[in-house]
């Protein structure tokens, strides 16, 4: 199972997160490419210290949003989504090539994320920067969403993931930011989702349902206020339980 979080979302003064700290947690680390946080001298460090630690690096691909996060919905022309998706790209990649390593998959941040799941022609626009940018690179997403089918479709390789720090709808959607429950803020209850994920596939909704739930990464948010808690306790447990840590790219 790989372990990932979202990294490197700070920008110029404004520092998110304990970076350093989760990298020596995560198996792979999401890396904002400066649209909806992060700058270049964020993506050089994180990128620098990842490489020291073997973590897989990831681009975290957003709206340009920095003053909403990304987390407002852009209706984006279908050409000019892909291009700042592939300029994104190359941006942490340049990085990247600094410490000898490379950008190993693309995930989509925020409101992208979600626009994704359910609308074709931002999910086209992603499968199109990607399959142009590199088709060996894999998608990581939520599973059965429009961006995994046509991800699919294109012949890249899909990696479903779930979220062990934030709520389940019962369709297996996730639970609005906009919601009073949206996050799982207790460390002891997001191991013990990350557990279920990683050992039965499974995750309870917020209705009580266990939901399907076949995913290959686990993910862990880095702005959230017990981010470090959460991924030392859901490390350990995931390794008490028999699972190997490993990143999937």
């Amino acid at each position: 199972m790989d372990l990932n979080a979202d990294l490197g979302e700070g920008f110029g003064i404004w520092r998110l997160g304990d970076d350093h700290a989760l990298l020596d947690l995560v198996t792979s680390a999401n890396v904002a490419c400066g649209f909806h946080g992060g700058d270049a001298s964020t993506m050089r460090r994180v990128c620098a210290a990842a490489a020291e630690r073997g973590v897989a690096i990831g681009a975290q691909v957003g709206y340009r949003d920095l003053a909403g996060f990304g987390r407002r919905h852009i209706a984006y022309d279908f050409a000019e989504l892909r291009d700042e998706v592939t300029y994104q790209l190359g941006a942490l990649e340049a990085f990247c090539r600094l410490f000898h390593t490379r950008v190993r998959y693309l995930k989509p941040h925020g409101a992208l994320y979600h626009a994704a799941a359910r609308d074709e022609a931002q999910a086209a626009a992603l499968v199109a920067a990607v399959s142009g940018y590199d088709p060996a690179l894999p998608v990581l997403c939520s599973p059965g969403t429009v961006l995994a089918q046509l991800a699919v479709g294109a012949g890249l390789r899909v990696v479903p993931e779930g979220f062990a720090d934030r709520n389940y709808l019962p369709n297996g959607a996730l639970v609005p930011r906009t919601a009073a429950n949206a996050l799982v803020t207790d460390p002891e209850e997001v191991a013990d989702r990350a557990v279920r994920m990683a050992t039965e596939r499974t995750v309870v909704a917020v209705d009580g349902r266990v939901i399907p739930c076949p995913v290959e990464s686990i993910c862990l948010h880095g702005d959230s206020p017990s981010a470090v808690r959460s991924a030392e306790l859901v490390r350990a447990a995931l390794i008490d339980a028999g699972t190997t840590l490993t990143p999937f790219a």
